[in-house]
Order: structure tokens, then C-alpha cells, then sequence
């Protein structure tokens, strides 16, 4: 699970320097809106709300962008938009899910077989490969906020089932069903975190080498940067030195 990690880390510091935050924004907006139109438009009453707006503050999304993404539902603006999880096989038989918000379903689906197919990968059928992975509950927080043993003990007394730390930070896993609940003990117990977010943990990963994994980010960033997809998993491994000359 390391490589996996550290692939989110290095997204994230990509993200930070990234030009195209309005792409980002709108992604992020388009999720708080969905949100607010499926439950209550207050966040302290929708827990998926709740998680969205918090996910939106951790990219440093402006206050007045969460306020509007969330009146546009309250006030019946905005496409419907529907749901949509793809799953197939890239570069190195790694395998990967796309999930997506669209108000599309053709164009969609037609991007992502394409992308698929241009990267050294093919779309399979919904359950062609999610059943290497859990659906989870995934906090995250910087190295600064303490060693390992005093994460682990906040996790479990927050009812976390699992830790990973590293001297990149830690993570912070739990059912997907008691994710509100952990992320509020551990915001009691640790401050604010990184990220709080609903995501996909591989059971099983797949090896990748340099030219793997190049391969592999080529095609999750051009996954990413479809208007239509929110977010991409993936469950390779790799090792501390391509990772290193990934980031490098």
C-alpha cells in the first residue's frame, strides 16, 4: 500500500502547484451541489455534504465558491447529474476505477474507453475489477501532528480499523458507513486533518517498474482532466526508488 500512498502525495503536491485549479474547483463544486440536491443543504444535517464541503476547504476552494455551488441546488440551478463508476485494466494489468458525474452518460463513457485504449489499457464491466478493492473511510494528516504511536491511539480510540504512517504523514482508515463519525473524534483529537474522503483501498496491487508507472500516470491525468470524472484509483506498487524518480 505504500506506493499507493505516496502516488497520493505526489497528486496532491501536483495539485498545489497546478495552474488548473478552476478545473479542480469545478469538480469539487460539482460534488457539493450533487450533495446538496440528494440530502439537506445544511452541512451539519448531510454527512455526504459535510465531507464535501471539507474536501473542498482542504484544496483551499474560496468560501464564496462552497456558499454558490450549494445555492445553486437549494434554488433548483444545475444540470442532474448522474453517477457513474467505470472500471477496466491499464498499463501493466493495473487495475483501475473511474468514478464520474455526468450529465452524459454517452460522452462519458465514450472519453473514458477511449483514454483506455490510447493509454494501454481496455474498460471492462462494472465488477471487473472492483472486487480487488474495499470501499473505505480515508483520513489523512500531516507527520507534524505526532509520532505514529499517538495517531494509533487516537485512531482507535475514534474506532479507525486500520494506520498507516510514514514520514510523509498518516492514514487513517475506517468503514465507509463510520466516516463521519471517526473524522469528528479525530478532528477533537488531532486538529484539523489533510483530507476526509470516501475512496477505494486495494485488497491486492500490482507491481509497476519506471516505465510502468509512467505509463500509468499518463493515463490517470488524462482521466483526470475529463471535466466529466471526479476521481481515479488505482492498485499498483511501486518502490521507494521510482517513486522517488516519479516525484523527482
Amino acid at each position: 500500500m505504500a506506493g499507493h500512498s505516496k502516488w497520493a502525495n505526489i497528486q496532491h503536491r501536483k495539485g498545489r502547484q497546478d495552474a488548473a485549479r478552476s478545473k479542480l474547483f469545478s469538480k469539487l463544486s460539482k460534488e457539493i451541489t450533487v450533495a446538496a440536491k440528494m440530502g439537506d443543504p445544511d452541512p451539519e444535517k448531510n454527512p455526504r455534504l459535510r465531507l464535501a464541503v471539507k474536501s473542498a476547504k482542504s484544496q483551499s476552494m474560496p468560501n464564496d465558491n462552497i456558499d454558490r455551488a450549494i445555492k445553486k441546488a437549494t434554488g433548483g440551478e444545475g444540470d442532474d447529474y448522474e453517477e457513474i463508476r467505470y472500471e477496466g485494466y491499464g498499463p501493466g494489468g493495473v487495475a483501475v476505477i473511474v468514478e464520474a458525474m455526468t450529465d452524459n452518460r454517452n460522452r462519458t463513457a465514450s472519453n473514458v474507453r477511449s483514454t483506455f485504449t490510447k493509454h494501454g489499457g481496455n474498460l471492462g464491466e462494472t465488477g471487473s475489477v472492483g472486487f480487488m478493492f474495499e470501499r473505505k473511510g480515508e483520513v489523512t494528516y500531516p507527520a507534524s501532528v505526532g509520532d505514529a504511536d499517538t495517531v494509533m491511539m487516537a485512531a482507535i480510540e475514534a474506532g479507525a480499523e486500520d494506520v498507516e504512517s510514514s514520514e510523509e504523514g498518516h492514514t487513517i482508515w475506517c468503514a465507509d458507513t463510520d466516516l463521519n463519525d471517526v473524522a469528528a473524534a479525530l478532528e477533537a483529537e488531532l486538529g484539523e486533518s489533510d483530507e476526509t474522503q470516501l475512496t477505494w483501498r486495494p485488497t491486492t496491487t500490482t507491481e509497476l517498474d519506471l516505465d510502468g508507472m509512467q505509463k500509468l500516470m499518463r493515463l490517470i491525468d488524462t482521466l483526470e482532466d475529463d471535466d466529466d470524472v471526479q476521481r481515479v484509483t488505482a492498485n499498483f506498487e511501486a518502490s521507494d526508488e521510482v517513486m522517488e524518480q516519479l516525484a523527482g
